[in-house]
C-alpha cells in the first residue's frame, strides 16, 4: 500500500459525496487508499479491489504463519517423512 497523503487522501463524507465517480476514479488509477471522515473523524476508508485483495491475501497469510509457529512451539511437529507419510495415505472408507 502507497504512502498516505494527509492532503489529498483524506476527505470529508460531504465532499466524497458531491465527487464519489472522481474519487472511485482516482483510487482505481492510483490504488491509493482514501480516508473518509465524518465530523472530523475517521470513518470509512475506500480501497480499490486491488488493494483490499491484497490485505486479505496478506492476513491469511500471516494468520497461516502464525498457527505454524503456535504449533511448533507446543510441540506438534512432524519429520519430513511423516509429513510425507500423511500426505499420500491411502484414503479408506470406514462406515
Amino acid at each position: 500500500m502507497k504512502t498516505l497523503s494527509i492532503a489529498n487522501d483524506i476527505i470529508p463524507i460531504g465532499e466524497f459525496k458531491t465527487k464519489i465517480a472522481k474519487w472511485f476514479k482516482s483510487i482505481q488509477e492510483t490504488g491509493q487508499p482514501l480516508i473518509i471522515t465524518q465530523n472530523g473523524r475517521p470513518a470509512g476508508v475506500l480501497l480499490s479491489p486491488q488493494e483490499y485483495d491484497e490485505l486479505i491475501y496478506r492476513r491469511s497469510f500471516l494468520l497461516s504463519v502464525d498457527r505454524g509457529i503456535d504449533d511448533a512451539e507446543k510441540g506438534r511437529l512432524f519429520t519430513t517423512e511423516e509429513a510425507i507419510s500423511n500426505l499420500f495415505e491411502p484414503v479408506t472408507n470406514e462406515t
